[in-house]
């Protein structure tokens, strides 16, 4: 019963997430910023769909981020996640972005990386 009710929700997301993608494209001038989760970690990537490039990538992984704590799973991490990857972008000369959820509700971490992205000054 339980295996069903995680492969609904997954079946659902997966909707959701080509729903999204169906709408969102990146360009070169303006890259799609993705997101993505697991349990322990945070991930956020910026792609330019046209030539099928990976332009900046960040993880919650790197020590630099999560700094002396041993979990990389909370909402703080998420924003330096978000504001990481705004100054690399701000760096190589792009300052909007097309924010891509992934699917994921608009809340918690998710918010979090789009709002430090946006405090470091991207525009989306």
């Amino acid at each position: 019963m339980i295996k069903n009710k995680v492969d609904e929700r997954k079946r659902k997301r997966a909707k959701i997430k080509m729903r999204i993608r169906k709408k969102v494209h990146g360009t070169s001038e303006r890259p799609r910023l993705v997101v993505n989760k697991t349990r322990k970690y945070i991930y956020a990537q910026a792609i330019d769909d046209d030539k099928g490039n990976t332009i900046a990538f960040v993880s919650s992984l790197e020590k630099e981020i999560r700094g002396e704590k041993l979990s990389a799973k909370n909402v703080e991490i998420a924003k330096k996640v978000g504001e990481t990857i705004a100054e690399k972008l701000i760096k190589q000369g792009v300052k909007k972005v097309v924010f891509d959820r992934n699917g994921y509700i608009y809340h918690g971490k998710i918010k979090a990386i789009a709002d430090g992205a946006r405090e470091k000054g991207l525009k989306f």
